[in-house]
């Protein structure tokens, strides 16, 4: 007991987490004022798993309806041949054989190498969930981020530190936290612990640490804003980012139920929103309040230079996905409509078709001649805030 009180003792202390000659005593709460406490953050928990309840009836009893609705079939990538021995293989040993592996499997099959690689490709894919089931997890998404950037912004409209944002840092840590405040933190925060733990179920991406990495800045940023009652500027951090991915959802949705010109439409305004709130806005209202508007109106102290250090983590991850997004534009434009991104998560090739393998060699060359998948598969699959997320 006496070592674990160390520990807590030596990280909750107090000349890391708070301004010079400010204490924890000092912002327990009173008759007269109410602080942010950190014990309040372990109701995100038992929320998140709630959260993660409500998405799995939602996109049952919801979602699912609205995709069938839209005549959106439920049959995923196209099944591989059955094979006892390649799937041996790719069961017990590798997902993804070398050439070596390939070339055995070659003479032992009596097939050529380039129908072997097919058919591991399209067993990969065959785990991958079907369109049905990525438009119910968009419409989940987009319903979600909806609802918190419609409540951010009808909540901060009417705060004074949304339109002058030196009042987040004005009576600086002594800034009692309202209703509106906590539930916002508190919703941001299960919703975000609940995307951290799904990513492991959801469909998988090519840039898989890239969102993990994103949601753990994203938690820690939303729990140390919170501890250190940085709260104020947070909101404006959490209402910034919910805008764009409220579009890119949209996008996806549209995408999924072939609404070509729609997705095309709505992609356009998320890149624009994008960009311009995440390259223009974040770094010219958001980091320049917390690294020059707090500086000269509090000073800085260790904290300080931890919370500053993940937003700028965040504006490197904006820069990186801003490039795919120009990069995705770029391709859409030349071939007339959006497709598939560098988030795909479905693997496909222009010199590679998804036809079944023959089963023998000699027919192989009459397949490698047809059925070749010249576009791509069609599935925008987002490029991410906040949140896909």
């Amino acid at each position: 007991m006496s070592v674990m009180a160390g520990i807590l003792a030596w990280f909750w202390n107090e000349r890391f987490w708070l301004p010079h000659n400010v204490t924890w005593a000092d912002l327990k709460n009173t008759d007269e004022a109410t602080f942010p406490q950190a014990e309040d953050l372990y109701l995100a928990c038992p929320l998140a798993f709630c959260i993660f309840m409500i998405r799995l009836v939602f996109e049952r009893f919801i979602a699912r309806p609205c995709a069938m609705g839209l005549k959106i079939q439920a049959n995923g990538p196209q099944k591989a041949q059955p094979n006892a021995i390649l799937e041996k293989v790719f069961t017990a040993i590798t997902k993804h054989p070398d050439e070596k592996r390939l070339e055995g499997l070659s003479k032992q099959l009596d097939w050529d190498v380039r129908t072997i690689q097919r058919w591991f490709r399209q067993r990969r894919n065959q785990e991958k969930p079907s369109t049905l089931a990525r438009f119910c997890e968009s419409m989940w998404r987009f319903t979600f981020y909806l609802y918190i950037f419609t409540y951010g912004v009808r909540f901060l409209k009417k705060t004074p530190w949304l339109w002058n944002t030196k009042e987040c840092w004005y009576n600086y840590p002594y800034q009692p936290l309202t209703v509106d405040i906590h539930y916002y933190y508190i919703l941001e925060l299960s919703f975000y612990l609940s995307l951290l733990f799904s990513q492991f179920t959801d469909i998988r991406r090519k840039d898989f640490l890239i969102m993990f990495l994103h949601h753990v800045a994203t938690i820690s940023l939303i729990i140390f804003s919170y501890v250190n009652n940085m709260a104020r500027v947070g909101t404006l951090v959490m209402c910034l980012h919910d805008a764009a991915d409220v579009l890119i959802e949209a996008a996806k949705m549209a995408n999924y139920a072939k609404c070509q010109i729609l997705c095309n439409l709505l992609f356009a305004m998320f890149a624009i929103l994008f960009i311009s709130s995440r390259l223009g806005v974040y770094p010219v209202w958001i980091l320049n309040t917390t690294l020059f508007e707090s500086w000269e109106i509090v000073g800085p102290y260790p904290s300080w230079w931890v919370f500053n250090l993940l937003l700028i983590l965040l504006q490197l991850l904006h820069s990186f996905w801003s490039y795919l997004i120009v990069k995705t534009a770029c391709r859409a434009i030349s071939k007339g409509k959006v497709s598939k991104d560098d988030r795909s998560d479905i693997e496909s090739s222009s010199d590679e078709d998804d036809s079944p393998p023959p089963a023998q060699k000699h027919h192989s060359s009459a397949t490698n001649g047809t059925n070749k998948n010249h576009g791509t598969n069609g599935y925008l699959t987002g490029v991410p805030y906040p949140d896909e997320h």
